[in-house]
């Protein structure tokens, strides 16, 4: 059997290595129209910096070592320009010219290109670059020597996070625009509260809600919606990417969300002899059931190994992703999996959402570190739709363990039942994740109400009275307009000084004390919710609405 693959890198290199410990006769052909076949793209912003030192590191394997070793025929700069379905041939060009190369079985592995927004004036500009591959990154480095001072980042998604950081280490001045209202879109606006704050305390200038509209003076200057004009030395496009479908709109390949190409459960196209993976296929959102692009080198690697059992005649299965990201931002990680709230909502689900802080470990042993973690859920159901964490440490365990869970479709009941790891050094007793659980189970049970840190002022409007319990000497760090203040230790005493006929919203600093407030006064009688997040999260993500003396 002979199998071409088009495009290397994460999808169509781990279909050519599985392909072969299974296929030991077979030929295979990896085409790839860039000089790198096989290099690490989520390390390329590190070398920036860097941080990673050596570039050859980058360099995953080359065409000799995959020779030697697993005896494929890997061309780089060899591009394919035109797929012949019904002939089962590639034409092929490269230095030498244009040549046929016929195939029994075809996999499209042609990744993602990055979205390149028409913008007056940024044909002009020559100090734009993206960051998708090795060669992009030398561009970078080469304009980096001449030692700019001022650097821009368009787009303040996981890449652009990324190169701002490393671009700042390296000594620039950084300026990150975003589009949208807060940093990181795909995390929730409270849990991008964290990141934005770690951003501005490295000296990152943060601009939101706000988008590039031109370019001039060689790109020199950037002309934001609002007629800002931000000066700029070297500037990345981070705006998001797009399937790269030009292979597969040539052929007839059908395709559907963004330009993507559609793929049925054993990644085969329209065509039944050419499969697709990586960042270029429509995948369905496991939680929700949707279509969705997911551009992640885990789902990629996996989608290549699973197409090559499919082709190699063993039993697998499509099943889709959910997204399962992470991110570090200085000495912050910020990471989520699954479906956002903003997500959530806009699909309709019936949902609740709860908060918890925490410690990546026990708080009495030298070094915790604070980490506050998200989930939603349904409520009836359990059903877990999303998480997302930010902190120091831990992020990545935590969030691990949740996309885990909702890959094994564990529900916020099975939360409390799982059993980690403890030592003082590496763990609590009670982890995050099992406090999570309990949280959610709260809710879900109506041992507990909540309110959102979104929702607050309009229940104040509408009457209802927060009620602070923390301690009097807390209150120095900030407090909330128009609360009363009731230190839980108190609360027994002076439940006289509560109106009964009231509606109650009873915050803390992190919200365990107001929860067992609650359960206080709802036994009492009183009507009761808790502020989710408390104090803590409220302050994170609106600072300017509370009153410092």
């Amino acid at each position: 059997m002979k199998i071409i693959i088009v495009g290397g890198v994460a999808g169509g290199m781990s279909a050519a290595t599985r392909l072969r410990r299974l296929m030991e006769d077979a030929e295979i052909i990896v085409l790839e129209k860039g000089p790198f076949v096989s290099f690490a793209n989520c390390g390329l912003p590190y070398y920036v910096s860097g941080e990673i030192a050596d570039r050859d590191a980058l360099l995953v394997q080359t065409p000799d070592s995959l020779k030697t070793r697993f005896n494929l025929d890997v061309r780089p700069f060899h591009e394919v320009t035109s797929i012949s379905p019904e002939n089962k041939i590639v034409t092929i060009k490269n230095e030498q010219g244009t040549f046929e190369e016929g195939y029994d079985k075809l996999i499209l592995s042609p990744g993602a290109k990055p979205l390149i927004p028409e913008m007056a004036g940024l044909a002009e500009a020559d100090n734009v670059y993206s960051l998708r591959n090795v060669p992009d990154l030398d561009q970078i480095m080469e304009a980096l020597e001449a030692k700019p001072a001022k650097a821009t980042v368009i787009g303040a998604g996981f890449i652009g996070l990324e190169m701002a950081e490393n671009l700042k280490a390296r000594g620039l001045e950084v300026t990150v625009i975003e589009k949208a209202p807060h940093v990181l879109p795909p995390l929730d606006e409270e849990m991008a509260a964290f990141v934005q704050n770690e951003l501005i305390k490295n000296g990152v200038r943060v601009i939101t809600g706000e988008s590039a509209e031109s370019f001039s003076e060689q790109g020199k200057k950037i002309t934001l919606t609002n007629g800002e004009v931000v000066e700029s030395d070297v500037t990345i496009l981070s705006v998001g990417v797009r399937p790269e479908n030009t292979l597969a709109n040539q052929a007839g390949l059908a395709t559907g969300l963004g330009g993507g190409i559609v793929v049925d459960e054993n990644y085969q196209t329209s065509e039944p002899d050419i499969f697709a993976v990586g960042d270029a296929i429509v995948v369905k959102q496991q939680v929700s059931g949707n279509d969705a692009l997911i551009s992640l080198a885990s789902p990629a690697n996996r989608q290549g190994r699973q197409v090559a059992d499919i082709i190699a005649g063993l039993k697998r299965t499509n099943r889709g992703s959910i997204g399962t990201a992470i991110v570090r931002v200085f000495d912050l990680a910020a990471a989520a999996t699954g479906l956002s709230e903003r997500v959530v909502k806009q699909l309709g689900l019936d949902y609740q959402v709860a908060h918890v802080s925490g410690k990546d470990h026990a708080g009495y042993y030298p070094g915790a570190s604070d980490l506050t973690l998200k989930l939603i859920f349904d409520p009836t159901t359990g059903k877990i739709y999303g998480a997302q964490g930010v902190g120091v440490n831990g992020i990545d365990k935590r969030i691990d363990i949740l996309a885990t869970a909702i890959k094994g479709e564990l529900t916020i009941f099975d939360l409390p039942e799982l059993e980690f790891t403890y030592a003082p050094p590496f763990g609590s007793a009670k982890d995050p994740v099992n406090m999570l659980g309990y949280a959610a189970i709260n809710l879900s049970e109506g041992l507990s109400d909540s309110i959102q840190w979104y929702q607050l002022k309009e229940e104040q409007e509408n009457g209802s009275q927060l009620l602070d319990v923390r301690n009097t000497e807390e209150l120095a760090n900030g407090r909330f307009p128009d609360a009363v203040n009731i230190p839980l230790n108190q609360l027994r005493e002076r439940l006289s000084e509560l109106d009964s006929t009231k509606n109650y919203i009873v915050s803390c600093h992190s919200g365990l004390r107001s929860y067992v407030a609650e359960r206080l006064l709802k036994q009492k009688g009183f009507k009761v919710r808790n502020l989710d997040g408390a104090f803590a999260l409220y302050k994170t993500v609106r600072p300017e609405e509370l009153i410092y003396d």
